[in-house]
């Protein structure tokens, strides 16, 4: 059949047109933006892209309309469907109904660490040779895609709280029906579909009620917000990580670099790997958890965490010019600025950091976090934040407080002149942001040539 897919360049749109085209369907898309490397990730799928929103693309009339998240009442490509009475479903209800049906569906929910622990999981059940399906909102290195069906019953899904559709208010993980499920971590975020933290964990408690009794739940100890949802009601066996949970790790290098992995008390093994900060110990012990579940045992497990290699955007480096190395990294909540500045800081000693920093995400354009923005950053030497001019609150005022040395500029050319007064061999820069920052990593590399 052929299916056109309504905002197809977010990332979880983007993977699912890439499961359809592998189910033999005819996909087609369109965005407000076709911009890499979801578009690239598609073109080379054979997945036709159109820019915008005419609805003339929907002429002649796909056999179904699935409509992202981002569209909303008013836009001229969803009032056409609704006119004509085209067929539409969500994404999240597409996948539930034409992928995840009868299969060991393992999610991944959470504030933070969502991408990078699915990512993880699908690679040790890969290396396991249980060959997962997955879907993942951003692009694994260690499979060079961000989906796909696998040929048996496990399927991995990042698991995001966010709504569905502009007709499903739902979040999207309410359709997932997972055995398998982490709750990595639950704090304040999506300001612009949540008004508080208790309507975020009442979500969280519809996806616990969905999980089977013969199912799994692994959440951190260290999570009063997690607690919380636990106690609405849980009908399924529970596994803990971290501070006085039954999967523990401890540090063999304080980066996180090298830690042994404890279950119940007993020593499974060593992992010695790529990847830094207590962030990404609390992900592998959450993996080796669900993986535990579907029968790898912790030793394989562990072994694959050791060939893990990152996920795009995540502490990526992309660059080394002079001896100053520049990294993509995707944070934009305080919470995940802060403990990727720790890891990187931990694993780099006392070379200069310098973060540049764009708050780009619509709970940052609201200003929700914004009072956590100035101690975030204690582990950076020097921050460089940008201003849009759309931001509507003052991040100069917010910042000023901040105890390291600060700049806000508002352009990218402000930036770049700004880090090449600072930069010397051997400096570290991070550059943050969950959207492309205008091409920013680039244009410094060749600033700085």
């Amino acid at each position: 059949m052929h299916i056109h897919i309504l905002g197809i360049c977010g990332t979880f749109m983007g993977s699912l047109a890439v499961l359809a085209k592998e189910l033999g369907h005819h996909v087609t898309g369109s965005d407000a933006n076709v911009y890499p490397p979801m578009s690239t990730q598609l073109q080379a799928q054979g997945i036709e892209l159109t820019q915008g929103y005419d609805p003339a693309q929907l002429d002649p009339a796909p056999d179904l309309v699935v409509i992202g998240n981002a569209l909303s009442r008013g836009n001229p490509a969803v009032e056409y469907v609704l006119n004509k009475g085209l067929p539409y479903v969500s994404g999240p209800q597409w996948l539930a109904d034409h992928v995840l049906q009868g299969r060991w569906v393992l999610a991944v929910a959470g504030t933070h660490g969502k991408t990078t622990t699915s990512s993880m999981l699908a690679w040790v059940l890969e290396h396991a040779g249980m060959a997962p399906g997955f879907l993942i909102g951003g692009v694994p290195q260690n499979f060079a895609v961000s989906a796909r069906l696998g040929d048996t019953p496990f399927f991995v899904v990042e698991a995001d709280e966010y709504d569905s559709a502009f007709f499903d208010k739902r979040s999207k993980f309410v359709h997932y029906r997972p055995r398998t499920a982490i709750l990595n971590n639950l704090e304040f975020d999506h300001a612009d579909i949540f008004p508080d933290l208790p309507a975020i964990e009442r979500q969280f408690h519809h996806l616990v009620r969905t999980i089977p009794s013969e199912g799994l739940v692994i959440h951190p100890t260290t999570e009063p917000a997690l607690q919380r949802v636990i106690e609405m009601g849980c009908w399924t066996p529970v596994q803990t990580t971290g501070v006085d949970g039954q999967w523990q790790a401890k540090l063999l290098s304080e980066d996180g670099s090298r830690f042994e992995v404890l279950f119940e008390g007993v020593l499974q093994g060593t992992v010695e790997w790529d990847m830094t900060g207590q962030h990404n110990v609390a992900n592998a012990l959450a993996t080796l958890a669900a993986a535990r579940h579907v029968g790898v045992v912790p030793s394989m497990a562990i072994d694959g965490l050791s060939a893990f290699k990152s996920v795009k955007r995540r502490m990526e480096k992309v660059a080394e010019v002079h001896g100053i190395t520049i990294y993509d990294d995707f944070a934009h909540h305080p919470t995940a600025i802060a403990t990727t500045l720790d890891g990187l800081r931990k694993h780099i000693g006392d070379a200069p950091l310098i973060a540049v920093i764009e708050p780009r995400s619509n709970s940052m354009k609201l200003g929700a976090h914004r009072d956590g923005l100035p101690q975030s950053v204690v582990q950076a030497d020097h921050v460089i934040w940008y201003a849009p001019a759309n931001l509507g609150w003052d991040l100069a005022a917010t910042v000023a407080s901040s105890p390291v040395p600060t700049q806000v500029c508002d352009s990218l050319e402000a930036i770049i002149a700004e880090v090449k007064t600072r930069v010397k061999p051997g400096t570290h820069v991070v550059i943050m942001s969950n959207g492309g920052f205008g091409g920013l990593h680039g244009k410094l590399a060749e600033a700085l040539q």
